[in-house]
């Protein structure tokens, strides 16, 4: 039986790029020159630092700016409060991967609704869909790209 699973995940290595990339731009800037601005890269949580409040704003505007460039979706970006003191000011960009259960159950519920002769079971951090034919799947596939689910999807492991 055909099936595929939609999974929201991360290139690691364009994220890797894309801070990379961005930390060169604040390095070229006039306005960023000397002040110590960078941005930090652990795991999936992208540290901003800088001298004040407004200049995370710009350096935000930076990092979507080569996170989209790099084909990384920004609905992944979940932007935190900045953490101020005199000398310095931080803001941690956390990017969310993985399907949690809520996402899951709300892809499985579109699909249920769509009326596609297509069914839909949540696995740990991703959805099963399972049909009897291929257009079936792909009518799936097309449907979900529409839908809004609050979360980047992508669609791999396709088997006939």
């Amino acid at each position: 039986m055909p099936s595929f699973d939609v999974v929201s995940e991360i290139d690691s290595h364009e994220l890797t790029n894309a801070v990379d990339q961005a930390n060169r731009e604040l390095s070229q800037r006039f306005d960023f020159k000397g002040t110590g601005a960078t941005f930090e890269l652990m795991d999936t949580t992208v540290t901003m630092i800088a001298e004040a409040e407004f200049q995370l704003k710009q350096m935000l505007d930076i990092l979507k700016l080569r996170v989209a460039k790099r084909g990384i979706d920004l609905t992944c970006l979940d932007v935190q409060e900045p953490l101020v003191n005199l000398a310095r000011a931080k803001q941690p960009v956390v990017l969310r991967h993985g399907i949690d259960a809520e996402a899951g159950r709300k892809v499985a519920r579109l699909i249920k609704d769509s009326k596609l002769k297509v069914q839909a079971q949540v696995q740990g951090d991703k959805v099963r869909v399972t049909g009897k034919k291929r257009d079936d799947l792909q009518e799936a596939i097309v449907f979900l790209r529409k839908a809004e689910v609050g979360v980047p999807l992508q669609f791999n492991n396709f088997r006939d």
